[in-house]
């Protein structure tokens, strides 16, 4: 009972890590051309090498979240950081800020959009549902949204194998035509790549950087880890489970890569289908796809800040009734509902998103840099104590 128990948390947590990463963009298929598939037949290996490198910060940082009791991103910034945590834990503060304005209200504006097509529902309603599903989530803590995200997990690789596999069987010779032609160097449409194995390499790391921002809202899901090794368990989960889905998207994708009416499409999944089988089927399964996406990223981006706010809230109060604490996670998490709701509302997501583009390299400097020279100090502390023991 209980390895059982420790395999459905570590695979809870690593569903958290697949949903945070496999949003509403990569549903849509437009991430996979955007960072792989545009950069020539690279592709075909450059996921692993993207799903490696996050999953490895990630263990890094949450092994460090576990065994420093810091389970939200401030805590365990101002822990991490020591002495310099004034600069870096309040340039991750903006950073995360900034992502959360973003990332659910795009799952507003995407997923509402998406649904309105779908079920003719008016859109303001439409977004509202979302908002309402965010909130709900959101309220009920760390272990319901775990539990949240395994089960979209499940619906999105289901609906992702019942798109692709079908398509990777019937237009396998076109695959392979792809392959051949991307190895020779005629790259995808619409892409201004030149194929080298460096650039594809280099876009892998931007790729796995960029992702690499949500990792604060992964430590709160240490809580209830009893040893490291739940941890390291939970990270092979999520590089197997991501790094599969994303290579099988890759596959299937490059049915498509040199079409020419690939350029007119800014979903690439509806041109696979399209082309392939099942488009009446499968059309309908993908608006789902990318609704599950956007919401499931929404709700782990929201879930990271209310903890974050209600421990800071809290830890200046000696004594904390269970009423209180649901009062401060309520109010936290409606006004966070709120402020994406109306930054979808109010048409500022090209505002939010012109701060979101610099994430990725603000994310080497708060994040990939500190983490590399932690390690490294890390590694020194121990060997010099090994030395003197010695």
């Amino acid at each position: 009972m209980k390895t059982r128990n420790t395999h459905s948390l570590a695979l809870g947590i690593a569903f958290v890590g697949f949903t945070t990463q496999f949003g509403g963009g990569f549903a849509s298929g437009a991430q996979i051309y955007q960072y792989f598939i545009n950069f020539g037949i690279g592709a075909l290996i450059m996921p692993i090498v993207a799903q490696a490198l996050l999953s490895l910060f990630y263990y890094y940082g949450m092994k460090y979240a576990h065994r420093h009791h810091t389970y939200d991103y401030r805590s365990f910034s101002d822990s991490f950081y020591g002495r310099f945590r004034k600069l870096f834990s309040n340039l991750y503060e903006i950073e995360y800020f900034v992502m959360v304005c973003m990332a659910p209200a795009v799952a507003f504006a995407t997923g509402g959009a998406t649904l309105n097509a779908l079920t003719g529902i008016p859109y303001i309603i439409c977004t509202l549902m979302i908002g309402a599903f965010i909130f709900a989530i959101t309220l009920f803590g760390t272990d319901l949204v775990r539990k949240c995200s395994s089960a979209l997990s499940i619906l999105i690789i289901v609906g992702l194998l019942a798109v692709l596999i079908p398509n990777i069987v019937v237009q396998r010779g076109v695959i392979i035509d792809s392959i051949q032609k991307m190895a020779a160097g005629t790259m995808a449409v619409g892409s201004q790549s030149d194929g080298s194995l460096g650039e594809s390499f280099r876009m892998a790391c931007i790729y796995g950087v960029f992702q690499l921002t949500a990792i604060g809202l992964m430590y709160q899901h240490t809580r209830n880890v009893k040893d490291e090794k739940e941890i390291k368990k939970s990270m092979i989960y999520m590089f197997i489970i991501d790094a599969a889905v994303m290579e099988l998207a890759v596959l299937g994708l490059l049915a498509i890569a040199h079409l020419p009416q690939l350029s007119d499409y800014s979903v690439p999944m509806l041109l696979l289908v399209q082309t392939g089988v099942g488009a009446s089927v499968l059309t309908p399964i993908i608006s789902i796809l990318i609704v599950l996406g956007a919401v499931s990223t929404g709700v782990n981006m929201i879930a990271g800040i209310v903890e974050r706010s209600v421990h800071q809230i809290e830890k200046k109060q000696t004594q904390i009734s269970q009423g209180k604490h649901r009062r401060y996670t309520t109010i936290t998490a409606l006004a966070f509902t709120f402020l994406a709701f109306g930054i979808a509302q109010f048409g500022l997501i090209p505002l939010v998103k012109t701060g979101y583009s610099y994430i990725g390299y603000a994310t080497i400097v708060v994040i990939v840099l500190p983490f590399i020279i932690h390690y490294l100090l890390d590694k020194v502390k121990k060997g010099v104590l090994i030395t003197q023991e010695v």
